[in-house]
């Protein structure tokens, strides 16, 4: 279903809540961090193996839209609307290992603090893994989590069969202070509940408007 003009400013006003409302929780909480990234970001940068000449058998690293869900109720996987067209998605089909790179630099946390985009204070995380293509009620997930972030998508050409999918999570690696990388297991990632409210929490009838909407 497409989302008509005046569903896309209830979405951005119930759904698209900025960073500054939620507090990043402390960074000893490393999955918690995780999740607060994953969930915050609108994109993230997807490095694969390229199989195209000149660069075959080199790291490749191309932007994608992603979305985990509604800010402040995500489920922390990363899915992803993608057209086997596409480039990277290409070298997926030949070997669907890939790291996928989020950064609060794309939000306005790390300039509201004064942090550099490198800077490990202005949290980012890099999830290792492989890209899986999904299809029925996790498919339905994933066109919601992806249509209510990104209505654009649900206007692009059909004619190039795109289809949902999602990063299968091995391995999260969390750079978000001093002291070098930290690493999380996807059962500590997932187990995490990294939401904490500054302002306005979304209340549950939000997740209903929007199971009802799509």
């Amino acid at each position: 279903m497409a989302l008509t003009p005046t569903l896309g400013v209830v979405f951005a006003a119930i759904l698209a809540l900025p960073c500054d409302l939620y507090k990043i929780p402390p960074h000893e909480d490393v999955a918690k961090v995780a999740r607060f990234v994953a969930n915050q970001c609108d994109w993230a940068s997807m490095a694969t193996i390229s199989t195209r000449d000149p660069v075959k058998g080199q790291p490749f690293s191309n932007a994608f839209s992603v979305s985990d869900g509604p800010v402040g109720y995500g489920t922390g996987v990363p899915y992803m609307y993608l057209t086997r067209m596409e480039i990277s998605v290409q070298d997926l089909q030949v070997n669907p290992q890939a790291s996928l790179s989020m950064s609060l630099a794309q939000t306005d946390f790390c300039k509201n603090q004064g942090y550099d985009p490198q800077s490990p204070l202005c949290a980012h995380i890099i999830f290792s893994g492989t890209v899986l293509e999904i299809n029925g009620t996790e498919a339905d997930l994933a066109k919601k989590s992806l249509f209510s972030r990104h209505p654009e998508m649900a206007d692009w050409p059909p004619d190039h069969h795109w289809f949902f999918a999602k990063m299968n999570i091995t391995l999260v690696w969390v750079l978000d202070y001093f002291g070098g990388v930290k690493t999380v297991s996807p059962e500590d990632y997932f187990k995490a509940t990294p939401y904490k409210s500054l302002h306005r929490r979304p209340h549950v009838s939000d997740w209903k408007l929007w199971n009802r909407v799509f």
